[in-house]
């Protein structure tokens, strides 16, 4: 994802992606997604947190010192501590942010992989890494075999199930401590429905429009110490807009052959 053709159309992705989630089912959703993470926030404490999507950023609920946020382009940066870069390029030392959020990205990214190798490589060794996915089983995702609704947001993209996630993470050296589901709603409904919430989430029912998967790196025999992230200065000059990779990390691990 290096060329200008395809920062463009992932930056197009990004805009299409904005629109539905500033839709009254997007704002609906998220408001379940957010109401999700909350428990998980309570606690992670650390210095760093990255959330990685098109959404308004749903970790800045977290008692995290600085809350990063991702664009593919500067104009789109929301604001300082954004990272401008391609998702799957982050310009961030190894094990240095102690939560990373992928928030329905995965799905429709050029290299899904690499990103999620990426996103492995920066969560710090007692960090959490979370994950937001479409369920494939959920109404929604049955409601995908409608003729046109695959070339429109959110029906977009390839959705998998948490267990394909769960094979992807072994890949990367994390595991996943659970998955939540959240976005109950009757069909062609929106996820307002405080009792269907309340109900799905008690029983963890996946019935869901989406998932959320809780995942940490695998515990290690040996745990070298590595450079922490200083970021004294929230992201000022270079790293906004024309954000480059520090040094070469995570070669070692990117040595691995992607999955098919």
């Amino acid at each position: 994802m290096s060329n200008s053709r395809d920062l463009h159309g992932l930056a197009q992705l990004v805009r299409d992606g904005r629109r539905y989630w500033a839709s009254p089912a997007g704002r609906a959703l998220w408001r379940a997604e957010r109401a999700c993470l909350g428990p998980v926030c309570e606690r992670l404490f650390g210095r760093h947190s990255l959330e990685l999507g098109m959404a308004p950023v749903l970790s800045d609920i977290c008692p995290i010192r600085h809350a990063l946020s991702w664009s593919p382009t500067r104009e789109m940066a929301a604001h300082e501590a954004t990272l401008v870069c391609p998702p799957d390029g982050l310009p961030l030392p190894d094990d240095s942010v102690s939560l990373v959020v992928i928030h329905h990205l995965l799905e429709v990214v050029p290299d899904p992989h690499h990103m999620l190798q990426e996103a492995a490589r920066v969560t710090a060794d007692d960090g959490r890494l979370i994950i937001f996915g479409w369920y494939p089983l959920s109404a929604g995702g049955l409601s995908r075999a409608w003729p046109g609704r695959r070339e429109r947001m959110p029906w977009r993209g390839r959705w998998r199930t948490p267990g394909r996630l769960g094979d992807w993470l072994a890949f990367v050296d994390f595991e996943i401590d659970r998955v939540d589901y959240c976005g109950f709603h009757l069909p062609g409904g929106l996820p307002h429905n405080a009792m269907l919430e309340t109900l799905g989430r008690r029983h963890n029912l996946p019935l869901g429009d989406s998932y959320m998967i809780h995942a940490r790196r695998r515990a290690q025999l040996v745990s070298p110490s590595r450079p922490a992230l200083d970021l004294a200065n929230p992201l000022a000059g270079p790293t906004l807009g024309s954000a480059t990779r520090i040094g070469a990390p995570g070669e070692a691990r990117r040595e691995k052959a992607p999955l098919g």
